[in-house]
């Protein structure tokens, strides 16, 4: 891994330095190479062109300040390459860097639900003086074994195996987070197996139930705008919520599309939409616009989607990310491939896509009269 301090020059007329980690490359399915790049700001912001001595001195003051962060960046990643020992990191407890963590997700709401959720379980098998010194593979078992077979919910109950998985996953995701910072000198989230997760039901709507809602009132417009623009477009609640009229592309020829990047996988997505689609978002506003302005997270709309579905004769369980759902099945049904349908959902692997094929049995109602009648 190279690491190395670099700088972005800023409107303000100062340039922001942060560090890079660079990872190396590889090919992706297409021949395009990808570069894996991590990113480091340091909050240091010296002058692009210093005029005056107290510029020039707080210039010089930020580049030795910013060489010092480098040269301690490096010896943490030899600490770690080497497995030696870092002494002060050893020390810092376990709970408060997985507190940092969780701090770190409260941007992503539904994330940052899952890593309080883990945390408040941590707390009941973990020490809160337990430092990183006194982790070892034992520890990450008893762990383990603690969600398996002792962990409740609030109603007294064991967790299912979708929240066993979900929990266990967060504190492998921190237990990697701290080696990769140096806390620890081995992965130990590499050497325990995590839970199995078990098959999800995926609530959906079908072609005439989402023609139902989209005859029915929906007491919050841009609520009824955004949740049918989902099941158009497959995009998740996240990306619709901070969409900005600048990943809005109108090209000549009539075709629109959606340039963004995925707050859940951070990959960057071309997604083309249907006209009907581009017609939900109405007129061109200036570029860092929201296009769903108004939309909110909160149980004020969440309710509201319940009742909207009530009034429009639909009893099954809907919440916003079954628009997503929806434009998966209505895809699959409709004749796309799960190929396309799973580069369009942005699903890493193909195998999250087929489990929506399980959903769509058209063909195996189908085949139930292939074979031609026989004379009894």
């Amino acid at each position: 891994m190279q690491i190395s301090l670099k700088r972005k020059k800023l409107k303000n007329d100062r340039f922001s330095l942060y560090i890079e980690y660079y990872k190396g490359s590889q090919l992706d399915k297409d021949g395009k190479r990808i570069h894996n790049r991590d990113f480091e700001y340091l909050k240091l912001y010296p002058h692009q062109n210093p005029k005056t001595a107290s510029e020039k001195k707080e210039n010089k003051e930020i580049e030795v300040l910013s060489e010092q962060i480098l040269s301690i960046r490096k010896a943490e990643f030899f600490q770690g390459r080497f497995d030696i020992k870092n002494t002060a990191k050893s020390k810092r407890r376990f709970l408060d860097f997985f507190i940092e963590k969780t701090e770190e997700k409260i941007n992503s709401p539904k994330n940052y639900g899952n890593w309080t959720a883990t945390l408040v379980h941590l707390k009941q098998c973990i020490s809160p003086n337990l430092q990183f010194e006194e982790i070892d593979e034992n520890f990450i078992k008893k762990v383990r074994n603690y969600f398996d077979t002792e962990a409740k919910t609030k109603s007294d109950t064991l967790l299912s195996l979708n929240s066993k998985y979900s929990y266990f996953n967060k504190f492998k995701a921190c237990l990697r987070a701290a080696f990769d910072e140096g806390y620890l000198s081995i992965n130990y989230a590499s050497k325990v197996k995590s839970f199995e997760q078990a098959e999800s039901q995926r609530e959906y709507l079908t072609y005439k139930e989402l023609q139902a809602l989209a005859s029915t009132n929906c007491k919050y417009s841009v609520l009824k705008r955004a949740f049918i623009f989902s099941c158009l477009t497959g995009l998740r609640w996240s990306d619709i919520n901070t969409m900005t009229w600048s990943e809005v592309r109108d090209e000549d020829n009539g075709i629109s599309r959606v340039n963004f990047r995925q707050e859940k996988t951070d990959g960057v997505e071309y997604l083309y939409i249907s006209n009907q689609a581009r017609a939900l978002l109405g007129e061109r506003q200036h570029p860092s616009e929201r296009v769903f302005k108004g939309l909110k997270y909160g149980a004020v709309y969440n309710n509201e989607i319940v009742r909207w579905c009530n009034r429009a004769g639909i009893s099954k369980h809907i919440t916003f990310h079954s628009a997503r759902h929806t434009n998966a099945v209505l895809l699959l049904e409709n004749g796309a491939d799960i190929y396309t349908v799973s580069k369009r959902l942005g699903h890493r692997e193909i195998r999250t896509t087929t489990i929506y094929a399980k959903i769509v049995d058209q063909k195996m109602k189908e085949a139930a009269y292939i074979i031609p009648e026989i004379q009894l």
